[in-house]
């Protein structure tokens, strides 16, 4: 079997045995081998402009808030705009700052008739340390893999 289908399996087993309701969840590692692996996924980057300009982005991500800064209110023009930079029927995994957003961002799109939807566990930026900070645990950043800050 190939890398990318064990991936793939182990993906969408993790997904069963939490009765998600897309495709997947893949970790940050996972997810960076698929996209290097399959030409059509893209990383779809759900947090907020202000996250992006300030903490960072993974390199290539298609940027679409699933809310805005301040206030965290809920994007109503997720799905259009979603549909405008992506192929539907491409694989999507969906990433935000620790993966909650980003599960319901997957869950909406999956919903909406996007064939395949994954969301990467711990985000970019993933759990907190002992000292209430970000980004040296988990996540996308932790894990050194590449992204760049605006």
């Amino acid at each position: 079997m190939s890398l990318t289908n064990d991936i793939l399996q182990r993906a969408q087993a993790r997904a069963a045995q939490l009765g998600l309701p897309y495709s997947g969840a893949l970790t940050p590692d996972e997810a960076h081998t698929l996209l290097a692996a399959l030409p059509n996924a893209r990383l779809v980057d759900v947090r907020t402009h202000a996250e992006w300009q300030f903490v960072g982005t993974p390199e290539g991500a298609v940027k679409v808030e699933w809310k805005s800064w301040p206030g965290m209110t809920p994007n109503p023009h997720f799905i259009d705009q979603l549909r405008h930079q992506v192929d539907a029927e491409h694989a999507l995994f969906f990433l935000c700052r620790t993966g909650g957003r980003s599960h319901e961002a997957a869950a909406l799109a999956a919903s909406q008739g996007f064939a395949e939807c994954y969301n990467v566990l711990e985000g970019f930026e993933g759990d907190r340390d002992e000292a209430g900070q970000r980004g040296r645990v988990n996540g996308w950043k932790a894990r050194n893999l590449p992204w760049s800050q605006g």
